[in-house]
């Protein structure tokens, strides 16, 4: 049984799967914190600023429950650095957020048919000397898509609770024409940036 690297500040399933691809044994504590956007914060802004309120929410929350316990104890690794995250899609300068009901998502899904969207991810980490954020900004063109697809996808589940209506690793990839840059990203944890953050905390990949 492997000892936990550090804390993942989110309760993804696509993050764990994405951080146990690469090797990474981890606890998960989900941090609950308002996503509102700021008036007139930009996306990255958003997505960075939630990323790292995610990440220093959960930083604080633990080392709260810390506070009675032996300096021992703490030494010994229980405070670990927390690794937060946050995505976003953005379509004609407006935000794609998790869908309301089936008119939001083929709303949505119409207005990506046939046109690129860009995907941002922020990953933050929070350890004893502070939080580091990095950001990931990704380009999916989608093909044409019919309302009877549109239909049929919603049927299926799968885009109920993802942004932007559709999962990149699942049956919405087939809508995918062209992707330009991070796939991991788009999923919601870069793992490039990931790593480097990771990295400055000493927990190597490979």
């Amino acid at each position: 049984m492997h000892s936990p690297q550090f804390i993942l500040a989110s309760a993804s399933p696509r993050r764990r799967e994405l951080l146990a691809q690469i090797g990474m044994h981890f606890v998960v504590q989900t941090a609950d914190v308002d996503e509102t956007p700021l008036l007139g914060e930009s996306p990255e802004a958003l997505v960075e600023r939630l990323a790292i309120l995610k990440a220093e929410t959960v930083w604080n929350a633990v080392g709260a429950s810390l506070a009675g316990d032996t300096v021992e104890n703490r030494l010994h690794g229980k405070l670990l650095p927390v690794l937060g995250s946050d995505t976003l899609g953005i379509l004609n300068g407006e935000l794609l957020v998790k869908p309301r009901d089936f008119p939001h998502a083929q709303q949505m899904l119409r207005q990506m048919s046939g046109q690129a969207h860009e995907i941002l991810t922020a990953v933050a980490l929070t350890t004893a000397t502070g939080t580091q954020v990095r950001l990931s900004r990704s380009v999916v063109k989608f093909r044409t898509i019919t309302d009877s697809e549109i239909l049929a996808y919603w049927v299926s589940g799968e885009p109920h609770d993802k942004a932007g209506a559709y999962a990149i690793q699942g049956l919405g990839a087939v809508f995918i024409e062209k992707l330009e840059g991070s796939y991991s990203g788009v999923m919601g944890l870069p793992l490039f940036e990931t790593a480097q953050l990771l990295a400055t905390a000493g927990i190597n990949t490979l």
